[in-house]
């Protein structure tokens, strides 16, 4: 009988180990593990698993490396741990160790892999299965083919299994709806011989996601039995697109309502920051789990009340990791880091989200070191935190450590790409981000909207016309020219390349422009001189409703500058301070001093900036300082070089024209002093820098650079120098000898 009776307590003890797990009490689930003093294997496999979806996968690992007896279960337990903490790398290296292996074994591989997108591997595995009659790893190919995107794929797994159970028909249905194929998935769905709640409720789901409520309302009014899921599903889609009171209405029309439904109402005042009606329903509920509390936490923080949400946590009977991080979430998004991390350093379990939220904040508000050492700390380090520490050391221009982070990453996803990619481009290393995109591909990665759009960026900044048309056909192949910020990275490019009428026709194909793209378009008149047409192109924006921004107002401004519309320029700064009250801003007022001294109002244009009187850029008075270049006026060169010496007391180039200025009026003397003054300060001239593409090249070379590749530029450079004067061009030739060495 006392065996009898140990035997029960310890599988009271396994299951108690178990729900604890799940509910996320890790602590008390350790407590009670230390407690039995004969564990079997059952219960070292429930503590693996609590351990596991805790996030705690070092614990899990090293509790499976003591286990004297393993089964079949703890091995598949263990490599389902590293699969749910996305450790794939470590899960392949258990799955090749295994003694023996069953479906489930070869399931979970299959869905290991296809989780990481590395597709080839699920498929190579489903090929070395002993024996293919077993549906589980037939579905896990479809599942793992769908959530990827290859539905043509899937498709052809689901219609060529040996039998389908019901499974594999909502794996199927389910590729379809969270593509978006809601016409293919509507037929298939009644195709469908056996239909299940989850068959409903994923047709149900995947016309919400496309915002297509009229026939989720349609498709839930046919709805047999719907299930608490399924009132959930209806009522969190009425919450997604703002309409609180049909969400309402569904929420007092659930039959039954258990925590799921009340914790899916009160998500949904958060998410509308609805936060009164939501601390209502909150007082109202009988039984309020960790989710209630945090999601209230977080309801608070969304809309600036710390106070509240910090009493509340600490109202909390337990305090989980998740409601933990919320509040942290919250003081860093109120830029109140020290207040973060005194939480985050108090609390004892931390699950992966609890470290990247930490992380990520240090990052985003620039504090890279601190992100840095925390980083290091971090085991097992999440691929969401690998490219966080990219993307934050890109952001301040620390290029060498983004590297070097990427390179000692195990496995790469297309965002670590994309965060050194569009660090390159954003810092100005344009080549290096070219560069990088061809590594991607040859890692396996295929580029997404995001990679074009960076790449495309530094095609339009090098000018590398041949480059961006490739990289332009390479997104009609994918399908990602039809991404809005791809269509506005290809306008500037082309328009950046000279290519004023290609990057019109991109244009003109977008169907929803959105401010972006009528910029676009404007700065590309701009840079190529279409003064009249970039007017014409605003006020066909106006009379569209397009509520221009500050940079439409650059962007104009520019054309009418290159183009010499200073009338019209003057009448725009007038009119978007008027109408649009928006206040000029520096950039802007370099703009328009450089427009006014371009048509030779060089009177006005400094009367302009003295009427500044402060926030007056380096900018300003270099757009200034040369148009009196253009013009000839030493006077008002003489002031603004004055106020360039200020503020760029190492710069030479403004030194330089001025000496030769003077030389071009034959006033030695000055030229003289001038170049007194630069010996003195120390200023050198910076070679200047140059890139041609040549045959698929891009060949980048310095003023007095006497390499191979230069000297075979040189070809390159009559060549060009020869087409400017067909056209018409002829060289300066007054300061040829006005070198600041010479």
């Amino acid at each position: 009988m006392a065996s009898l009776s140990r035997g029960r307590t310890i599988i009271q003890q396994n299951l108690k180990i178990t729900q604890l797990g799940k509910r996320g009490q890790i602590d008390e689930a350790i407590r009670v593990f230390n407690g039995i003093t004969h564990p079997n294997t059952v219960t070292y496999n429930s503590m693996i698993s609590a351990y596991a979806k805790n996030g705690r996968i070092i614990n899990a690992r090293k509790l499976f490396d003591k286990m004297q007896s393993k089964n079949l279960i703890s091995w598949n337990t263990m490599i389902n741990g590293y699969l749910f903490n996305g450790q794939v790398d470590k899960a392949c290296e258990l799955f090749d160790k295994m003694p023996q292996r069953d479906h489930f074994t070869y399931a979970l591989m299959i869905t290991c892999y296809a989780r990481s997108g590395e597709l080839e591997k699920a498929r190579d595995v489903f090929e070395s299965l002993p024996d293919r009659s077993n549906i589980a790893c037939w579905n896990a190919m479809i599942t793992g083919y769908a959530k990827a995107g290859r539905l043509d794929d899937a498709r052809k797994m689901f219609d060529g299994m040996p039998a389908k159970n019901l499974v594999s028909w909502n794996s199927m249905l389910s590729g379809y709806t969270q593509n978006g194929e809601m016409q293919f998935g509507l037929k298939f769905f009644e195709d469908m011989e056996e239909k299940d709640v989850v068959s409903w409720n994923l047709l149900l789901g995947g016309f919400i996601e496309v915002g297509d409520l009229d026939s989720a309302k349609e498709v839930f009014a046919k709805f047999p039995s719907p299930n608490v899921v399924s009132w959930v599903t209806m009522l969190s889609g009425f919450a997604r697109y703002g309409m609180i009171l049909e969400a309402e209405m569904i929420f007092d029309q659930i039959p039954e309502k258990n925590e799921v439904a009340w914790n899916a109402m009160l998500a949904a005042y958060v998410q509308n920051e609805k936060i009164d009606m939501a601390a209502s329903l909150f007082n109202r509920m009988s039984q309020r789990s960790a989710v209630a509390y945090t999601t209230m936490i977080d309801g608070y923080c969304r809309v600036g009340k710390l106070k509240e949400a910090r009493d509340l946590l600490d109202q909390m009977p337990y305090k989980n990791v998740g409601a933990r991080t919320a509040m942290i979430s919250g003081y860093i998004q109120n830029n109140i880091m020290d207040k973060a991390r005194w939480i985050f350093d108090r609390t004892a379990t931390r699950d992966v989200v609890c470290w990247n939220t930490m992380i990520v904040g240090y990052a985003q508000c620039g504090r890279i070191d601190e992100a840095f050492g925390l980083f290091g700390k971090m085991e097992p380090k999440s691929i969401v935190v690998w490219n966080t520490m990219i993307a934050g050391y890109a952001q301040v221009g620390q290029m060498e450590k983004a590297l070097e982070i990427c390179k000692n990453m195990g496995e790469r996803n297309v965002i670590s790409w994309n965060s050194l990619i569009s660090g390159y481009t954003q810092n100005g290393f344009y080549v290096d981000a070219l560069k990088y995109f061809i590594k991607m591909t040859r890692d396996g990665k295929k580029p997404d909207h995001s990679t074009f759009a960076s790449t495309l960026s530094s095609c339009s900044n090098l000018a590398a016309e041949h480059i961006g048309k490739q990289l332009h056909q390479a997104a009609i192949k994918t399908g990602y020219v039809e991404n809005l910020s791809v269509c506005n990275a290809l306008i500037i490019m082309y328009a950046k390349c000279g290519k004023i009428f290609d990057a019109e026709k991109m244009f003109e194909d977008v169907d929803n422009a959105d401010v972006i793209s009528w910029n676009s378009m404007l700065a590309g008149y701009a840079l190529n001189g279409y003064g009249q047409e970039a007017v014409k192109l605003f006020q066909e924006m106006e009379d569209k409703e397009v509520v221009p921004d500050e940079v439409t107002f650059v962007s104009v401004l520019s054309a009418c500058k290159h183009a010499g519309l200073s009338d019209a320029g003057a009448n725009l700064f007038e009119h978007m301070t008027r109408k649009y009250s928006i206040t000029p801003s520096c950039e802007r007022y370099a703009c328009m001093v450089d427009l006014l001294g371009r048509a030779g109002r060089l009177e006005e244009a400094f009367l302009l900036i003295k009427d500044m009187k402060e926030n007056v850029t380096v900018e300003m008075w270099g757009s200034l300082f040369g148009a009196c270049r253009m013009h000839n006026n030493i006077k008002i060169a003489g002031c603004a070089i004055e106020k360039l010496l200020e503020l760029e007391p190492h710069t030479s180039t403004n030194l330089v024209v001025l000496s030769n200025m003077y030389a071009e009026l034959g006033r030695w003397g000055d030229v003289e002093r001038v170049r007194e003054t630069m010996k003195k300060s120390g200023t050198g001239r910076l070679p200047g820098c140059s890139w041609v593409e040549d045959r698929n090249q891009l060949l980048v070379f310095l003023c007095g650079d006497t390499s191979v590749q230069s000297v075979e530029n040189s070809n390159m450079l009559f060549t060009l120098t020869a087409q400017m004067m067909d056209m018409g061009h002829m060289p300066a030739m007054t300061s040829f000898c006005l070198d600041s060495d010479n």
